[in-house]
């Protein structure tokens, strides 16, 4: 039975006590994605290496000071970061007495692999996990390997914790989720190995993404209309980017990936008592049959803002016949009908090149020139003004053209990248920054987006599915910057073209500014082009058939 949970609840008013309370609550407990899922870019960056030269050697120090080949990278000439002279020939030449470039040119000398593993350059790290696991050189795909896992887990916590939600409720799977980040995190400081360090990373990664889209739905569907827009746009993203401005501040003033990553686990153990502050959404009560318990949250919510709630709350439940069985849904009515299944492979796609540049982006600031930590907090404090626009267009502008307005000139602007000269570094690192505004802005956009196109039924599973597919482009996101190693420009060229095709694809989206959440499958806007039909939904096939049915 459909129900109008906006007219119901009108009671409440706009921006009492309890919106209040649960905005602040809910927003607070973002933050620690904001330096989890971003931690790697201190605790997995490179510091300069090169070959060990063991101490045992016998060389003598001048020899020691030209052991290790010259190498040109651009304009720049380097340490070898995977080669050495052959020590044998080296000790033999120095027990002779010979001097190095000078009765000796030490470039004819053949070459070995670091056979006695690497020197890593102690000024900015004190260790990292490619320092204490030599993850280089012959090694080196396991560092864009190790972020592709923790990005894997997201994958897997976004398939998992939107149907988890929308069974079970919002609240459990929110607080289930903010344990494991922070039990996994803190079983990840004492990783025995890179392998063990990963298996943990995965689970982080579940953890992560399933608290921020839990609280985000749940934020979406309690909150009144005008607070929605600004939880959704604003509240819930500029929190994530407090704890995403913390964390280079954290890793400066610890330079030790273990002692980071204790740090980072502490705030988790706060968010206990929020517990008894946040409640379940009745809107998910309602979609379960279950109407008692909804009213009763909504009683409390009266009695915080001061008001008077009517003796009946949801009058359209009181004929209900309570002994029916509720339709329940999952991930493949995402597929069922044509006009959803095209909204939701459109939105795929955009959350899927989306994600790829906003995480290509924040991954490459420790390959910026200058200082990591200057560039991965401008990196995120260039968020900050991004959701800002981002909530002011969601506000006032229609959906799909806020969308297209970010990300077309979002690419753009990165395309241009690649014609900065390598001696303005300054004016690249800035244009990039624009890039990652952009982005930023489409990401902020596209989350609420998604929670207005689909109704109260799938809106869990939905946002789950769109992160899940997100996924796929963070996975990716690694190698977009591994592929900087080859050609500098290509990542550039990449990702801005696939930004700009994300902008031109929001456009075939359904418009819903101004429109009300909708409950059930039959209240969604069409696509351009579609004529909506009726859906009965009493006669909906249920279960298995459902999966079989969304294939044809």
């Amino acid at each position: 039975m459909e129900t109008d949970y906006e007219d119901n609840t009108a009671f409440l008013g706009e921006c009492g006590t309890f919106q209040k309370m649960v905005f602040f609550f809910l927003c607070i407990s973002v933050i620690p994605n904001g330096f989890t899922g971003l931690s790697i870019v201190f605790i997995g960056d490179t510091p300069s290496h090169h070959c060990l030269i063991p101490a045992n050697a016998n060389i003598s120090a001048e020899w020691i000071n030209n052991s290790i080949p010259i190498e040109k990278q651009g304009e720049v000439s380097v340490l070898s970061e995977c080669a050495r002279y052959k020590l044998d020939v080296i000790k033999s030449l120095s027990d002779k007495g010979y001097v190095a470039g000078v009765d000796v040119n030490v470039s004819e000398i053949q070459q070995e692999t670091c056979l006695d593993g690497w020197e890593y350059d102690r000024g900015t790290y004190t260790s990292t996990i490619v320092s204490e696991w030599d993850l280089v050189c012959a090694n080196k795909w396991k560092k864009p390997l190790t972020t592709s896992v923790f990005f894997c887990g997201v994958l897997t916590g976004s398939f998992l914790s939107g149907q988890l939600s929308d069974r079970f409720g919002r609240k459990i799977v929110l607080f289930a989720t903010m344990g494991v980040q922070t039990l996994a995190t803190f079983l990840q400081v004492f990783s025995p190995s890179w392998l063990v360090f990963c298996v943990l990373f995965f689970v982080i990664g579940m953890g992560q993404i399933s608290n921020y889209v839990a609280a985000f739905v749940l934020g979406t569907e309690i909150l009144s209309p005008s607070i929605r827009i600004i939880y959704s746009t604003l509240g819930v993203c500029l929190f994530y980017t407090i704890g995403y401005m913390a964390l280079p501040g954290m890793a400066f003033l610890i330079r030790d990936w273990r002692m980071l990553l204790l740090a980072l686990t502490l705030p988790g153990l706060l968010y206990v008592p929020f517990w008894w502050f946040i409640p379940e959404s009745p809107r998910w009560l309602l979609s379960q049959g279950r109407v008692e318990e909804a009213a009763v949250i909504l009683r409390e919510a009266a009695r915080r803002n001061r008001v008077t709630a009517p003796e009946v709350i949801f009058p359209s439940f009181q004929t209900r016949n309570r002994s029916s069985r509720l339709e329940t849904y999952n991930i493949c009515d995402l597929l069922r009908t044509s006009n959803i299944r095209w909204v939701s492979i459109t939105l795929w796609l955009v959350w899927i090149i989306l994600s790829i540049g906003y995480f290509a982006l924040s991954l490459n600031t420790s390959n910026l020139a200058g200082s990591s930590y200057l560039n991965c907090f401008l990196s995120a404090a260039t968020e900050v003004p991004a959701y800002t626009m981002a909530w002011l267009m969601f506000r006032y502008c229609p959906r799909r053209l806020s969308l297209f307005l970010t990300l077309f000139p979002g690419g753009l602007v990165l395309l241009f990248v690649n014609l900065i000269p390598a001696n303005l570094s300054s004016l690249s690192i800035a244009l990039e920054m624009l890039g990652k505004f952009g982005v930023t802005a489409a990401f902020s956009i596209v989350y609420a987006y998604t929670a207005e196109l689909y109704p109260t039924v799938v809106r869990n599973t939905a946002l789950g599915a769109c992160s899940m597919a997100s996924r796929v482009g963070s996975i990716a996101a690694p190698y977009f910057i591994y592929l900087g190693g080859y050609s500098k420009s290509l990542p550039y060229i990449l990702m801005g073209s696939l930004t700009a095709l994300s902008g031109l694809l929001s456009l075939l989206l359904p418009e819903t500014h101004g429109m009300p959440l909708p409950d059930t499958i039959a209240h969604m806007q069409t696509l351009p082009g579609f004529k909506k039909r009726p859906v009965d939904e009493s006669s909906q096939i249920t279960g298995q058939d459902k999966c079989l049915s969304s294939a044809f």
